[in-house]
C-alpha cells in the first residue's frame, strides 16, 4: 500500500517518510522512534546524542566550501497525533501507517497520516543522508512529545546546541513563513459524583454524535467547525431541562489538540416522557444539522433505545455539569488586533468523560498573548468551579514572539520570491510551535518556520500535498545553500 508513496518525487524524502511511518510513534510512547532515529544517525557514522528527556541530536559537518557559514539547526518533532475513524480497525501501538496516493495528495487509510510532523523529520533525514546537497554545519534536532505537552522542547537544556539559525519544519502551508505562534495551557476539570440506582419505569437511550470534520484545535478553530462535546451537551441540556433526562455515561472526544469529532452518551428518561422526549430531541437534532449544514455536511446525530444502565449520575451534580459545559467557552475568544485574520486566543473543549462516579473535562486554551491566555483559562476555571469541580491548570508553554528584523527571515523571504516570483505569506500562527520554548534556553538563535502543505492535521482526513512537498524540499535545499557567513 505504501509502495506507491516510495515512488513519488523527491524519492529521498518520501522513502524516509515511509520508513518513519512504519514505526509506531504516539506521543509519550516514542521509545521505538527514538531508537529508529538513533540507529539512522549511527548508520551514517554521524555524531548522535540522546538528551535526558529523549530528544535526539545528530550533527553533520559542512560540505566543502561551506565551513565558514553559520551553523543551522534543523528541527522537527518525532511524535504524531493518533486519530482514526470509528469503523477503522487499526492498532497505533503495533501497526505502521497505511498510506495511499490520491491525485496530488498522500493520505492514510482511515487514520491520521503523520505528515505533521513526519515530513519535516523525513526532510531532515534526507539532508543528513544526502551526498550531493551543499550545506553548512548541521545540528538536527528531533524533539519528542510535541503534541501532548511539548516536554521535549521544554526539557532541552541550554548549551547543547551551538547553532546560530533554527529552521523549524512544522508549518502547514507551503507559501507561509512562520515567525510567531501561540502558547497554550491545559485546563482540566474533575469531580466525583454519587452513582444512583436507575429508577424503575424508565427508558434508556444511546445518543451518538459523529461524522464531524474535527481537525487541529489551533489552526482550524477559526473555521467554526462543530465540537462533538458541545453538540452533545445541547442535547443533554434540553432533555434534562424539559424531560428530566438522567445521564449514565459519556465518552466524548479524545486528544486535547484535536477538535472532537465524536461523542457517545447513555441516558434515561421516565417512560411517561419517552415519546415527547424523542419528538423534541429529533426536532433539536434537525435544527443542529441545519445550523452546521455548510460546515459539517456529514454530521450524524442518532438517538436509539438501549438496555437500561444500572447506575445514573446524582441529580445535583448532573445539573451543575451540563450547565458548566454550556457556560464554558469553546472556539475563538479573541482575534489579534495587530494581524488581520489571526486568532489571538481560543479554547477547545477536547474531552468529556463521565463514568463510574467520575467526571473529567479536558480543555486546551491557546493564545499569543500571555495575559489573554490566563484570562480565558480563569474564565473556564470559574465556570467549572461554580459547579463544584476541582480545576487544574497545567502544561503551560509560551508563545513565540515575532522578530521582524531577523536575518534568516530576510534570506528566506527573498529566496522564496526569487524562486516563485511572488512574496511568501509571513505570519504568526494560532498553533503551538516549539520555537517559543526553544527560544527560552536559546534566546540568541534566529528562527523561522516553514513546511509543505498539509490539510486536516490531527484528523483521519489528514493529507499532504505531493507537488507541495517537492516545492518544500527545493526551498529547504536552496536555503541551506544561501545561509549567511559567520
Amino acid at each position: 500500500m505504501s509502495e506507491a508513496v516510495r515512488n513519488l518525487e523527491p524519492k529521498i524524502v518520501w522513502n524516509h517518510f515511509a520508513d518513519l511511518n512504519a514505526v509506531p510513534r504516539p506521543s509519550k510512547k516514542e521509545e521505538r522512534v527514538i531508537k529508529f532515529i538513533v540507529d539512522f544517525g549511527k548508520k551514517l557514522n554521524l555524531k548522535t546524542f540522546v538528551d535526558k528527556v529523549g530528544n535526539v541530536i545528530i550533527t553533520k559537518p559542512a560540505t566543502t566550501g561551506f565551513e565558514d557559514r553559520k551553523t543551522v539547526i534543523l528541527q522537527s518533532h518525532l511524535d504524531m497525533v493518533h486519530q482514526k475513524n470509528t469503523a477503522t480497525v487499526f492498532d497505533f501501538d503495533k501497526e505502521g501507517i497505511k498510506m495511499l496516493v490520491d491525485g496530488d495528495w498522500v493520505t492514510a487509510d482511515g487514520t491520521t497520516l503523520g505528515a505533521d510532523n513526519g515530513l519535516g523529520v523525513a526532510a531532515i533525514m534526507s539532508v543528513l543522508s544526502s551526498t550531493d546537497i551543499q550545506h553548512p554545519n548541521i545540528e538536527a534536532l528531533f524533539t519528542i512529545d510535541e503534541e501532548t505537552g511539548m516536554t521535549g522542547a521544554k526539557g532541552l537544556e541550554g548549551g547543547l546546541l551551538k547553532g546560530d539559525i533554527l529552521l523549524n519544519l512544522d508549518t502547514e502551508e507551503d507559501d507561509e513563513i512562520g515567525i510567531g505562534c501561540a502558547g497554550g495551557i491545559d485546563v482540566t476539570a474533575t469531580r466525583s459524583y454519587v452513582e444512583e440506582e436507575t429508577p424503575e419505569n424508565t427508558t434508556a437511550f444511546s445518543i451518538t454524535v459523529k461524522g464531524l470534520n474535527g481537525g487541529h484545535s489551533g489552526m482550524d478553530i477559526i473555521k467554526g467547525l462543530g465540537n462533538a462535546n458541545k453538540i452533545m451537551n445541547r442535547l443533554l441540556f434540553d432533555g434534562f431541562t424539559n424531560f428530566g433526562l438522567r445521564i449514565s455515561e459519556i465518552n466524548g472526544g479524545s486528544l486535547r489538540n484535536a477538535i472532537p469529532r465524536e461523542s457517545f452518551a447513555i441516558v434515561t428518561v421516565d417512560n411517561i416522557s419517552k415519546e415527547a422526549f424523542i419528538l423534541e430531541t429529533e426536532i433539536l437534532i434537525n435544527n443542529i444539522k441545519q445550523e452546521f449544514l455548510t460546515l459539517e455536511p456529514n454530521l450524524i446525530i442518532e438517538i436509539k433505545e438501549t438496555e437500561n444502565p444500572d447506575k445514573i449520575m446524582e441529580l445535583g451534580v448532573q445539573e451543575g455539569f451540563v450547565k458548566s459545559i454550556y457556560a464554558a467557552h469553546n472556539g475563538v475568544y479573541r482575534m489579534t488586533p495587530d494581524i488581520e485574520g489571526l486568532v489571538e486566543t481560543s479554547n477547545n473543549i477536547a474531552k468529556v468523560i463521565v463514568k463510574e462516579g467520575t467526571i473529567k473535562i479536558g480543555c486546551l486554551t491557546r493564545s499569543s498573548s500571555e495575559s489573554s491566555k490566563l484570562d480565558l483559562a480563569n474564565s473556564l476555571k470559574s465556570a467549572f468551579e461554580l459547579s463544584g469541580f476541582e480545576v487544574n491548570l497545567s502544561g503551560d508553554y509560551p508563545g513565540w514572539q515575532p522578530n521582524v528584523k531577523s536575518e534568516i527571515l530576510d534570506i528566506v523571504t527573498n529566496l522564496y520570491e526569487e524562486l516563485h516570483n511572488e512574496k511568501p505569506h509571513v505570519a504568526a500562527c494560532h498553533a503551538g510551535l516549539e520555537c517559543g520554548l526553544l527560544g527560552q534556553n536559546y534566546p540568541k538563535v534566529d528562527m523561522v518556520s516553514f513546511g509543505p502543505t498539509i490539510r486536516g492535521a490531527h484528523s483521519p482526513d489528514e493529507r499532504a500535498g505531493i507537488k507541495s512537498t517537492q516545492k518544500f524540499w527545493n526551498f529547504l535545499t536552496q536555503i541551506l545553500k544561501n545561509t549567511p557567513k559567520k
